[in-house]
């Protein structure tokens, strides 16, 4: 049977290889007007941003249309036509567009600030240094709502915009009879740029209509094989900007009280919930602009409540670290400076700063951080300091060699160093090579297998990861190489595993897509991997086929094939067995499993209300590690059936699937419900390791663009947790916010760990209640 699905895979892919090299590469022809750089003109006096574009002074600016169809057709007519006008003064770039369509079927919402991607929007591309490695995007909405990401220009459908970054914009848009108009007043001192006269900017305009099968117009053509941001055009003009250094300063107050569950023995549940004092926390964040490129960002205690809470995940049966991204503002901005391949800067293992400090920006080819933080951590006077550098250099068209060095230190026995270094190197439009390699000293606690035990000593590590990269127009493959040592440790960064070295190998297919078929598009991915450990011992062989098929009316489905042959080994999980002791696994010190897992997916929108998604798996042969999932689900091995406390894992069969509804009943109130369940039963004892069931409510109503009140609600069955939060909050810009807000952490018919039973009904943990404030205070000097 894996024969015969393996011969369809390899018939099948061998068939849209043939395809896609008799379709081969178009040439663009791209239009006398738009391949020399568009001269900006400078306005008199600025138009008033109210999303009409009926000021005078629009007349002079210069206009920007023909604008192409690039997705789902490749650079053919657009389906509705666009317009659009740029001009500046000495303090802001003016920005209008003119989108024609029929005003009842455009999607235009009150939606929360980086959450119009559902909605129609236009957008603009700023790449401020001219340099085609990051840029500057920005999203609006019909109603002018904003959406400001950065573009890293990486080619290949690898990656996209990191939405991290806040801008300081003034932006409004408005129906019409034809469609909708958009007006923006980007100020030059919330960009990073180069100045000086004769500068040219890198410059796209776009257009996104999701009701059209996602189509995205745009005024440059673009190829898609080609990395984005060397195929926009360019402006030039710009030679009266005002130069500014601009002072921003956040001052926030949070005042909050925080009940926790206490022992108590004279109470029914053996605890009872206890309210502390009501703290007020005061710090202040600190941003100077020093040059145009140049940036100091500074943070005194600063105010991390937890307004974003990290979405719930399924832990049981997880033998690795579980990364949550940043969330905190002071930490997000110029995140992607710090960004490599190899995550060697997480800014989550800054917990609780007292201070932190961080300088960021690019001189000619040149791009530079340093980022340092003194760390707090609960109920210790211990610190932890924390230092970053990074440093790049670009040459060529969309090449780079760089360098990063973190260090971590806490107390007198946790010392941590790292230093690497990392490039890319293009070879031509389609194809690239990258690598970071990156080495490490440490002086820790490192586990013993042998004896059973942590012993206090210095070690050494090192990790690496190289790929070279064919991304074609509708044909790429990848091949790469990625390891990590066994002493391998990067405390500021996130690291999954170490003692793991492998390679990997895929192959991407495609059919030219076409919008008027019923099937618009179609790619498949194949890829090959495998791991093994110092000692020469397989870690785990891989295979997998994926596709991807997109519908008219954004219907779409994917599936996913692999098998894999994975081992485990009883000294990565504790004791290795020797004259000495016995080891940590129950019978043998290996286990082995050939897996084959299937996964799918199928979305699909209604209208403008509603979207449903769909995810589903199995995995025969899946591993149960044996830790026990909670009091609820213990550990059900044969060894644990006997009253062993050895671990035996064994194989077993695990299904999952995922219910995802999102609904907008009305412009400004969405709701989103989710159900997530994943089960897992061994075949040896037959009985369930594990059956997590996770239910999700997200409520949003946006009262107006800067106000709105949300409800959150997760509920998990493995451990009985049920967390939710109320929230009031008005956020006019970056910086000034205003939030109420009340966290639950509750407990439904879950272990009671006073009285060593289950409760019958709810018990409440946990409780916080607070009141946030800060306040943006923007001076230009």
């Amino acid at each position: 049977m894996k024969k015969l699905v393996f011969l369809q895979v390899f018939i099948f892919t061998a068939y849209l290889c043939i395809v896609a090299q008799e379709q081969g590469a178009r040439t663009i022809q791209i239009p006398s007007e738009k391949r020399s750089p568009i001269t900006i003109p400078k306005f008199d006096t600025p138009p008033v941003i109210d999303g009409k574009i009926d000021d005078a002074i629009w007349q002079n600016a210069a206009v920007f249309k023909d604008f192409v169809q690039i997705q789902p057709g490749d650079n053919i007519a657009p389906s509705r036509e666009t317009i659009a006008y740029v001009g500046y003064d000495e303090n802001s770039l003016f920005i209008a567009w003119h989108a024609f369509d029929d005003p009842s079927l455009v999607r235009a919402s009150v939606a929360k600030r980086d959450e119009v991607s559902s909605d129609a929007n236009v957008s603009v591309t700023l790449d401020t240094f001219n340099d085609q490695r990051r840029a500057y995007q920005l999203y609006f909405n019909p109603l002018g709502i904003q959406a400001d990401g950065i573009e890293g220009g990486s080619g290949g459908g690898f990656g996209g915009p990191d939405y991290s970054v806040d801008i300081v914009m003034e932006s409004k848009g408005v129906l019409l009879d034809d469609g909708y108009s958009v007006e923006v007043r980007i100020p030059f001192k919330s960009l990073r740029y180069a100045a000086g006269k004769g500068k040219f900017w890198g410059f796209n305009l776009s257009r996104r209509m999701p009701r059209l099968n996602d189509e995205n117009n745009s005024w440059m053509p673009i190829q898609r094989s080609i990395s984005t941001l060397s195929q926009i055009g360019k402006i030039t003009g710009l030679n009266d900007i005002k130069t500014e250094r601009a002072l921003e300063i956040v001052p926030s107050v949070t005042v909050s009280e925080t009940g926790e569950r206490i022992e108590d023995l004279s109470h029914p549940l053996g605890s009872r919930l206890q309210s502390g004092p009501i703290k007020a926390d005061v710090g202040v964040s600190i941003k100077y602009q020093i040059t145009p490129n140049v940036t100091l960002d500074a943070a005194v205690n600063p105010d991390f409540a937890e307004v974003e809470a990290d979405a719930p995940v399924v832990r049981a049966n997880e033998r690795f670290p579980i990364f949550f991204p940043e969330k905190r503002p002071f930490f997000l901005e110029g995140i992607d400076y710090f960004q490599t391949p190899l995550q060697v800067v997480n800014t989550r293992n800054i917990a609780d700063p007292d201070v932190a400090f961080k300088l960021t920006g690019k001189t000619g080819r040149n791009t530079f951080g340093v980022l340092t933080a003194v760390d707090r951590f609960p109920n210790t006077d211990t610190k932890a300091y924390v230092g970053v550098l990074r440093l790049k250099r670009d040459f060529g068209v969309q090449s780079n060699i760089g360098m990063i060095a973190t260090t971590y230190h806490f107390g007198a026995r946790r010392h941590n160093n790292l230093a690497g270094a990392d490039g890319k190197f293009q070879l031509d439009p389609q194809t690239f090579i990258d690598f970071q390699v990156v080495g490490t000293n440490s002086n820790r606690n490192f586990y013993n297998p042998d004896i059973d035990a942590s012993e206090y000593r210095s070690g050494t590590g090192v990790a690496y990861q190289s790929n070279y990269d064919y991304t074609g127009r509708n044909f790429g493959y990848r091949a790469g190489v990625s390891g990590r040592s066994r002493d391998y440790r990067a405390d500021v960064g996130f690291t999954r595993r170490t003692n793991t070295h492998g390679a990997n190998g895929s192959v991407r297919l495609g059919i030219e897509p076409d919008p008027e078929r019923v099937l618009i598009g179609f790619s498949t991915r194949s890829s090959v991997s495998f791991a093994m450990d110092e000692s020469g011992r397989m870690q785990q062989l891989r295979s997998s086929f994926d596709t991807d098929w997109n519908f008219q009316d954004q219907f779409s489905i994917r599936t996913e094939t692999d098998y894999e042959f994975a081992r485990i080994y009883e000294d990565e999980f504790g004791a290795r067995r020797n004259a000495n002791q016995q080891g940590i696994f129950f019978g043998e010190n290996y286990r082995k499993a050939g897996q084959f897992t299937m996964d799918g997916g199928i979305e699909k929108e209604f209208g403008k209300r509603v979207e449903i998604e769909f995810d589903f798996g199995i995995t025969t042969n899946d591993f149960d590690f044996d830790f026990g999932a909670s009091e609820r689900f213990p550990r059900v091995s044969p060894a644990a059936l006997l009253g062993s406390s050895k671990l035996d894992p064994g194989r077993g069969f695990s299904f999952n699937y995922e219910i995802e509804l999102g609904l907008q009943p009305t412009d400004p109130w969405s709701l989103e419900l989710s159900y997530e369940r994943e089960k897992l039963t061994r075949n040896d004892t037959k009985l369930v390791a594990f059956d997590s069931n996770i239910y999700s409510l997200r409520s949003t109503y946006q009262f107006t663009r800067f106000t709105f009140a949300r409800v959150r609600m997760d509920y998990e069955t493995i451990d009985g947790t049920f967390n939710s939060q109320l929230l009031f909050g008005w956020s006019p810009n970056p910086g000034t916010a205003f939030y109420v807000g009340y966290n639950d952490n509750s407990n439904y018919r879950a272990f009671n760990e006073y009285r060593n039973r289950f409760d019958e009904g709810f018990r409440r943990d946990g409780q916080r209640f607070f009141i946030r404030m800060s306040y943006l205070f923007r001076k230009s000097l």
